[in-house]
């Protein structure tokens, strides 16, 4: 190819630079590049996706640097082939057990001739909110502004321009370990790309699975996946309470494998195509084959003695997330009910059991809010991914700027009050 070609191409892809982004879903069965841009209408419109198998991480944490590299690299190059764009800098997700959240609360007096709050005002009380002490090891994610009060009066998403004396401000904090955010971002450097931000995951599947006002009258979503079922619950348009639960389809898979004495990829194959979480809707005299082993022929068994298994395992995820939620106090006040996705919400029965164990209406959660793609992203699989590439347009609009190459605090520290855009 002539060399005036590569850069006749060069240019192209600069032109397009700032017209997409890129969503990475870097999760413990999979990984996931989602290509989004707005069109003329400014929509956000889906061109290319990336799906491949993820071998270096374990209940969402990265395990194996190398496997995790090469498995980026693997599904950048197919959303780049699909888009017909280069990736450079990616908005990625990030999830696991060391996840740990709060709410908190922070006041200034307002100081002006005429009291009217400003926009240093608001910056000032986010920053009050955000000033507690967490251990040395870990790192603020997310500051999520909740509601403002002004002078005792609560309820308010923007007090810019009110006039007041003291202003106060709910905010939900969200914590990781430094190193795992670390890892995540060394990965992705490793592979040649840079990260323009890093979202938590629960977050990212909100903004393409909720609506604003399953939002407003108060909604919980939880995203189970392969290593981790994280749990994000929204009242009065706001987040009020995350978890990430150290248990996920893997779990279902193992467990499956040590029941049945199978080698885990066969559990997993054996899962998709028999599985479902509840017993009750399985004939009791429906078999299916299980695939024979080294030493042993195929042989023909219930299928309700596989569902059983799963069942148990389904109610013990659905039950410790009903227990974190009744202890928040905002389990009575959830008017939408439940949102299920990620990859083992697509087992047949999750919803019924999520619906007879939190008493409540349960839908299943798909991609929504975006063009093109639509029915490759007709899953909930790729419920983060294009989550992410949402957010990541919604950061665009706000800031503009290309950060590759910064590090993980400075991520961190430019986007301290994080999320502002999406209330005001």
């Amino acid at each position: 190819m002539p060399r005036w070609a590569f850069v006749f191409k060069e240019e192209i892809y600069m032109a397009k630079k700032d017209n997409f982004v890129v969503g990475l879903d870097i999760g413990t069965t999979k990984i996931c590049a989602v290509v989004a841009e707005r069109d003329e209408n400014g929509v956000p419109r889906v061109t290319g996706v990336g799906i491949t198998p993820s071998y270096g991480l374990r209940k969402g944490v990265v395990v194996n640097l190398e496997s995790t590299i090469d498995s980026i690299e693997k599904v950048v190059e197919l959303a780049e082939d699909m888009a017909q764009v280069e990736i450079q800098s990616v908005f990625a997700g990030i999830a696991g057990g060391h996840i740990k959240s709060f709410n908190s609360r922070g006041a200034v007096p307002i100081t002006h001739k005429d009291n009217e709050i400003t926009d240093d005002d608001v910056k000032r009380v986010i920053s009050m909110a955000r000033a507690v002490n967490i251990p040395i090891d870990r790192e603020v994610l997310h500051t999520i502004p909740q509601e403002y009060i002004v002078d005792g009066q609560g309820g308010i998403k923007n007090p810019r321009g009110m006039s007041g004396v003291r202003l106060e401000a709910e905010v939900h904090i969200v914590t990781g370990a430094i190193t795992s955010a670390q890892n995540i971002v060394k990965c992705i450097q490793r592979a040649g790309l840079g990260v323009e931000d890093i979202v938590l995951q629960p977050l990212a599947s909100s903004m393409t699975t909720l609506t604003q006002e399953e939002k407003d009258s108060g909604v919980i979503l939880i995203d189970i996946g392969g290593g981790t079922t994280d749990v994000v619950l929204y009242l009065n348009g706001a987040v009020r309470h995350t978890y990430v639960l150290s248990v996920g389809g893997d779990n279902l898979t193992n467990d499956i494998a040590i029941g049945l004495k199978i080698p885990i990829a066969k559990a997993e194959e054996i899962k998709k195509r028999f599985g479902c979480a509840r017993a009750s809707m399985v004939d009791e005299n429906e078999e299916f084959m299980l695939p024979g082993v080294i030493g042993r022929a195929a042989a023909r068994m219930q299928r309700r003695q596989l569902v059983s298994i799963i069942e148990m395992r389904m109610e013990e995820i659905f039950d410790l997330v009903k227990q974190d939620i009744e202890r928040t106090g905002y389990g009575e006040l959830i008017s939408s009910g439940i949102v299920l996705t990620g990859g083992t919400s697509l087992l047949k029965g999750s919803t019924e059991m999520a619906q007879d164990i939190f008493g409540v209406p349960v839908r299943l959660g798909t991609p929504r809010g975006v063009t093109g793609l639509v029915e490759v992203l007709d899953s909930p699989i790729y419920s983060t991914g294009v989550g992410l590439s949402l957010y990541g347009l919604q950061y665009r609009d706000r800031d503009g700027n290309n950060i590759k190459g910064r590090n993980i605090f400075e991520i961190i520290l430019k986007r301290m009050t994080e999320w502002v855009g999406e209330y005001f």
